[in-house]
């Protein structure tokens, strides 16, 4: 009953309201963006969603626009980082777009990180275990984003990814959706293996 209704319509309600308050926000950094560099104000790229269904998932664009995405490294002092992505990604504010997700019905706040589609593999190569952390919609925070931070080792995150799918209530949820607030504008481990400019 949680997962299937009262998840859903709580995440709604949540990002209505965000959206709303976060509007004057989310206007200031898109001008900033647009001021510091030259290209989109928002970067789409395709994630691995609720039962692997190929979704777009959005973000303020942190990296100048002719940069390389293919390498998964960025460090503190990256080139590709524009002045503006610093601080965006310091604050994780560059995440904040990822409510138009939760608003289409393709994100949740709480769940397992969408993955790229083809890193660390392909839908279809997970493992039948592996898979069962795509049974719930991936979420902007999750049991694995709060403990790991954004240190990104598939190997002990697809784990935890699952005991959160096992054990998901509303009271983790909760639980999590608090810590999340907590830990939203720390730095720590921001500039590690990654593929998400």
């Amino acid at each position: 009953m949680y997962k299937s209704v009262i998840k859903p319509i709580l995440d709604w309600i949540i990002a209505m309201f965000a959206f709303v308050i976060l509007s004057p926000i989310l206007f200031i950094i898109a001008v900033a963006i647009k001021i510091d560099s030259q290209g989109s104000v928002f970067f789409l790229q395709n994630r691995l969603g609720k039962n692997g269904k190929v979704f777009k998932v959005i973000k303020f664009r942190s990296m100048r626009s002719d940069s390389n995405y293919k390498t998964r490294n960025t460090m503190e002092s990256d080139p590709r980082i524009t002045k503006v992505g610093q601080f965006i990604r310091k604050t994780s504010l560059d995440e904040i777009p990822q409510i138009i997700n939760i608003l289409k019905g393709e994100m949740s706040f709480i769940g397992p990180r969408p993955p790229v589609v083809n890193y660390p593999k392909k839908y279809e190569d997970y493992t039948d275990f592996e898979r069962q952390r795509f049974l719930v919609k991936p979420g902007i925070s999750g049991l694995a984003a709060i403990r790991c931070r954004e240190v990104h080792d598939w190997n002990i995150n697809i784990p935890i990814d699952i005991e959160y799918v096992t054990n998901l209530s509303f009271k983790l949820d909760l639980k999590l959706f608090i810590a999340s607030l907590i830990t939203f504008f720390k730095t720590d481990n921001i500039y590690t293996i990654s593929n998400n400019p």
